[in-house]
């Protein structure tokens, strides 16, 4: 199996998900680290307190003795709640009381202010010595001072809350990389569907690299076809319409006019002939527009299909083959498919006899330019206005005042071209000084 490239979503979406997992990891460990190590030591506030309560026993000590120590331990019981005791050097009770035997093995698990409080869910005991160092005051540790009174609510964002912010951020980008584009091409899709053919995703999409991006790129590939060929089919409907009202108002006056019976059936066949001509032409032109058909190619000499075509052409018209010489090489041959380039041919030279002046001469020349084969058809016609170079190439054109031989409908170059197309060829006009020349650019055999 061929892995996606390097822009492909693939590699994104494993990627968010992978710093995803880091992150995880990250808050697991690191984090949970950094917590562990920020509330294993008593804060300054909080030795500052309990050397305060050492003080004050120091002074009820040295003040009142035995009963100042028991005044003191009675009040530190009432306002903190904990276990606590005032010792000697010794580990003596300074109190009137004697220790027994389970405070006396509490004194061995003391610990001085700047210790590790210890392991999370224990009582540390701490001792703060008197100034003169000759006794201390040993007690619990006030919840309230302990670096570990909010250990809960930390593990509750650290192994809760945070991991769901995380995801939150994991789903809003694989929502911004994923979901919101195919939110819009669904958006754009309906939009197409409904008939507003004017839908496109814009550059925001298409200029994407991956798969996304394609998507974008065909939909509106698609959309623009689309646009074209319903317009196309519009303009193509109209001037069909326009073209077919000649023939048969001409029809319509015959018949109420004419009184030869003979003449009557002639202009009959004719106009039926042009408008079966102009309708099969229109059904052509719509089919290389809407299917763009895939022809078989195969290896054309252009030179036997010139003489081919120009002996037809001088049957049907009356000019001299020699009026239409052929001066390619003997080698040109190209790949193309023989009847559709012979129909191209063919309507490039009738236009060119069409619109050429009495003994004008219509040429085939080319060269080969690597692989390709460039060839030109040129009369000795008037040629045409720079700006409507490409225009006479659309359906139904006739620039009959540039141009002398207003016969046709226009359809001739429309079709040469969009056959051309189906080759993977090229057809464009240029003025020739004097006429007009037709360039072809086909792939060489």
């Amino acid at each position: 199996m061929t892995l996606p490239g390097r822009h492909s979503l693939l590699w994104r979406l494993t990627g968010a998900l992978a710093l995803f997992c880091m992150l995880l990891a990250s808050l697991h460990v690191d984090l949970g680290r950094t917590l562990m190590e920020a509330s294993s030591y008593l804060s300054p506030s909080s030795r500052q307190v309990l050397r305060g309560y050492a003080d004050e026993a120091e002074t009820a000590w040295r003040q009142d003795g035995s009963a100042g120590v028991d005044a003191f331990l009675q009040r530190l019981s009432d306002r903190e709640l904990v276990w606590a005791v005032v010792v000697d050097a010794g580990k003596t009770s300074l109190a009137t009381r004697s220790l027994d035997e389970d405070e006396r093995q509490r004194l061995d698990f003391v610990r001085r202010l700047d210790f590790p409080v210890g392991r999370p869910g224990g009582t540390p005991i701490f001792y703060i010595p008197f100034s003169d160092g000759q006794g201390r005051l040993v007690m619990e540790l006030p919840w309230h001072l302990s670096p570990r009174r909010y250990s809960d609510l930390w593990n509750l964002l650290l192994q809760r809350v945070l991991p769901a912010l995380l995801a939150i951020l994991f789903g809003v980008v694989l929502y911004r990389v994923l979901i919101a584009p195919l939110v819009a091409l669904r958006r754009h899709a309906a939009a197409l569907s409904a008939g507003d053919l004017s839908a496109r995703l814009g550059t925001t999409m298409t200029q994407r690299r991956d798969e996304l991006g394609e998507l974008a790129r065909t939909f509106d590939q698609m959309a623009e076809r689309l646009d074209g060929t319903v317009a196309f089919q519009r303009q193509l409907l109209r001037n069909l319409s326009h073209e077919l009202r000649t023939p048969l108002a001409r029809l319509r006056v015959a018949g109420d006019s004419e009184q030869d019976v003979a003449a009557l059936r002639q202009r009959m066949a004719r106009e039926v002939e042009e408008m079966e001509k102009l309708v099969g032409d229109a059904l052509e032109l719509v089919w290389l527009d809407t299917e763009r058909p895939s022809l078989p190619l195969e290896e054309v000499d252009i030179v036997r299909l010139w003489d081919v075509l120009r002996e037809n052409a001088s049957f049907e018209t009356g000019w001299p083959i020699e009026r239409m010489p052929c001066e390619l090489p003997a080698d040109c041959r190209v790949l193309g498919n023989l009847n559709g380039l012979a129909q191209a041919l063919e309507n490039i030279l009738r236009n060119a006899i069409r619109h050429s002046p009495q003994a004008g001469v219509v040429r085939l020349a080319g060269r080969r330019e690597g692989g390709q084969w460039l060839l030109w058809i040129e009369d000795q016609g008037p040629g045409v206005p720079e700006s409507e170079l490409d225009t006479i190439f659309q359906p139904f054109i006739r620039l009959s005042a540039a141009r002398p031989g207003g016969d046709g409908f226009g359809l001739g170059l429309a079709i040469a071209r969009s056959m051309i197309a189906t080759q993977s060829g090229q057809l464009w006009a240029e003025n020739a000084r004097p006429g007009l020349r037709l360039k072809l650019r086909l792939q060489g055999a």
